[in-house]
């Protein structure tokens, strides 16, 4: 005979001697225990196999390129991705030089950076069209780190003095500060990407999603905040030091007022003028981004213009502005990371690592959805890994996925990452040739080219109304993740925003509210009864709702949220009928106040004798922990002892398993377990179990 029919045929022989309704039941499946040794040995024996088949996945998932370019479609894709590499290279070579800026290096490197990056990860990516290069929220924590070791190892000011540094093991190199600069920025690049690679290994790229977008919103605008704040300084031309510590957007904005009669009036005027050019241009180019094939490079129009005029009009030796300097051509000799630094900046890698990571994960996993492909979050964590590992020996900073030149990327034809390879090539010809023409380049420019590029970031304030009234807790998010980053610290805006997510989900089960729920007509739909009409509610039983997961944080809340619903407290009950008791027993005459006690717990009896069930929908309770198992426990003993049953309905498995280990059913106490797979079916069985200050069956 089946189990089904077994457990029918008992129970229906148990409860006919009763008269109670039978629920009806389903099959569980039995499943197989297995040795948690032998689940261990499969696992180990699956991980280190060793075979030809094994060692080609292994390379081929490490590797990706070796999978999808055999299957390269030459004449449908190479014109999309040619052009798109092109373009992409013209917007990389003027930002390349300008984040330089931001991340307190010579703009040889920043090419460095974008060159090596695009060859990584092409080789190693998941992605077909995000771009990998230096972004900004990444080359301000760079800036800053490094700023702060600058300070520490004795360089004051932007001037390229020389000191005498134990660098390399204590060889006594003479380091100048641009090498001493790009020095920490490699070693603090390094460590980045050691993080990112032992993050891969653990098999943690899920961490990802722990970082919502609201929170990555305002993490990403509160530094750009930064970011021009930062940059204020190159429009007005003043020399004047990064301001480090909490508070820093504040301080430098006092700084800048005060040093305002010292402002570079030719560095100003070509501020004023690039801006004045970039902006209508820029928003020319988003206006008609449909009509035209590829966005028009006037980033680079500007650069070459600029370059032209401050060197035919002496801008450097007339008016002192700033300019670029000597860029060098070809590639400087490899070098290992400072070892002696890695104790001063693995906190700051380990933020850093933590944000390239994840706008390179959101950004792959978002461009993958939209064209119909799936991307690795733990192959894009090795992957972003080693653009900061390798990259880190030859004098580059921190890299990851930038939205804007994604976005250029994919609309101009982009169909794999060979666009990735044309990129680098077009940044090969510029290292080797073009770049000392940049020479008399003012830095100002630069500035202006950064602070073009965070109109996005920028723009999110005005999406503040709109994003209250579609989500108020997503809005309080960003606003105190983007508070923070922006006003104390960009490190510490990141750690708040999480904190601050973490406890509005917390928050959101601690407000959980039991809900009556009422019938509608004879159908098997159950709701609440405060928030739709015309629901009925069934005589002698009371139906109620917690829609949030029972847990050590929430089960007092529970209790008493259900209590107050119910309007029947047994602790307050049994609390009052204690005191009355003891005040009899030390009054004299006990008589009269026996006679008080009886006549009172009468009339408490007669205000409830309707009420003899109570039904617990479980369905949206996800699962339970032993103080979750503890609280149903101690309701359904409170309330036994008041003439009112228990029953728990449309409980998930994991709950029935909770409640099983939990002990919560007890045969020698009385209590069975049998399942109500629907609300229904758990009233029904409540009204035919109907005696007033009967016992309880505990079931669920």
């Amino acid at each position: 005979m089946p189990v089904e029919e077994v457990c029918d045929s008992v129970s229906a022989e148990d409860d006919a001697n009763t008269g109670l309704d039978v629920p009806f039941l389903l099959e569980e499946c039995v499943k197989e225990k297995v040795p948690w040794k032998e689940v261990l040995k499969r696992k180990v024996g699956k991980k280190c196999s060793c075979s030809h088949a094994r060692v080609k996945a292994l390379l081929v998932d490490s590797i990706p390129i070796i999978k999808w370019l055999p299957r390269y479609h030459f004449k449908d894709w190479i014109i999309g991705d040619a052009m798109s590499g092109l373009i992409v290279a013209i917007l990389l070579v003027p930002q390349s030089i300008a984040y330089s800026l931001l991340a307190e290096q010579d703009p040889i490197y920043g090419l460095y950076t974008s060159f090596f990056a695009s060859i990584i990860y092409a080789l190693l990516g998941t992605s077909k069209h995000i771009s990998v290069g230096m972004f900004g929220v990444l080359c301000l924590l760079v800036g800053q780190v490094v700023d702060r070791e600058l300070t520490l190892a004795g360089y004051t000011s932007d001037t390229n003095q020389t000191i005498m540094g134990n660098l390399d093991n204590s060889t006594g190199l003479i380091c100048d500060r641009s090498c001493y600069a790009i020095m920490v920025g490699a070693t603090l690049t390094f460590t980045a990407g050691v993080y990112q690679v032992l993050m891969g290994l653990l098999q943690v790229g899920f961490v990802s999603v722990f970082l919502s977008d609201s929170l990555l919103s305002g993490f990403a605008t509160g530094a750009s905040l930064t970011i021009l704040t930062s940059q204020m300084k190159y429009f007005l031309g003043l020399h004047l030091p990064r301001v480090q510590g909490w508070g820093s957007l504040i301080k430098t904005w006092i700084c800048l007022l005060t040093n305002l009669g010292h402002t570079n009036i030719c560095d100003l005027i070509t501020s004023v003028i690039c801006l004045l050019v970039l902006v209508p241009t820029k928003e020319l180019n988003n206006r008609f981004k449909a009509k035209l094939k590829a966005p028009i490079p006037f980033e680079l129009f500007v650069v070459i213009a600029a370059t032209l005029a401050s060197h035919f009009g002496k801008f450097k030796e007339t008016y002192d502005s700033a300019v670029a300097g000597n860029i060098p051509t070809g590639f400087m000799p490899p070098q290992l990371p400072n070892w002696s630094l890695i104790p001063n900046i693995a906190v700051d890698a380990f933020s850093i690592a933590i944000v390239g990571f994840a706008i390179t994960v959101s950004l792959s996993e978002m461009f993958a959805k939209k064209h119909g492909y799936m991307v690795d979050p733990n192959q894009e964590m090795y992957a972003i890994g080693f653009c900061n590992i390798i990259p880190s020996f030859f004098r580059c900073f921190t890299t990851s996925a930038a939205l804007t030149k994604t976005l250029v990327k994919e609309s101009t034809g982009c169909q794999t990452q060979v666009s990735g390879l044309v990129t680098a090539l077009v940044l090969l010809l510029v290292l080797l040739v073009i770049a000392p023409l940049f020479y008399s380049l003012q830095k100002c420019v630069l500035a202006v080219i950064i602070v073009v590029n965070l109109r996005g970031a920028l723009r999110k304030f005005v999406d503040i109304p709109k994003m209250w009234r579609a989500n108020r807790v997503d809005t309080i998010i960003w606003l105190v993740t983007m508070s923070t980053s922006a006003l104390v610290n960009t490190e510490l805006g990141l750690l708040v925003g999480v904190l601050v997510s973490a406890f509005c989900v917390l928050g959101r089960t601690q407000s959980a509210q039991v809900h009556q729920l009422g019938q509608a007509g004879d159908r098997e739909i159950f709701e609440d009864i405060g928030f739709y009409k015309g629901l009925q509610t069934q005589p002698g039983v009371a139906v109620f709702r917690y829609e949030a997961p029972i847990y050590y944080a929430n089960q007092t809340l529970f209790k008493k949220s259900l209590y107050r619903s119910v309007g029947l407290d047994p602790l307050k009950e049994k609390a009052r009928r204690r005191k009355l008791e003891k005040q009899r027993n030390q009054k004299q005459g006990g008589e009269d106040l026996k006679q008080e006690v009886d006549v009172s717990t009468d009339v408490y009896l007669l205000q409830h004798t309707s009420l003899h069930a109570l039904v617990i929908d479980c369905s949206p309770v996800l699962f339970l922990d032993t103080a979750g198992v503890n609280a149903l426990k101690e309701v359904c003993k409170d309330y036994k002892e008041l003439g009112v049953n228990v029953f728990l309905a449309q409980c998930n498995i994991s709950v029935i398993d909770s409640l099983r280990r939990g002990g919560y059913y007890d045969p020698k106490k009385g209590t069975k377990e049998i399942k109500f797979h629907t609300v229904g079916d758990a009233i029904s069985y409540a009204q035919s179990s109907k005696s007033k200050n009967g016992d309880c069956d505990t079931v669920v």
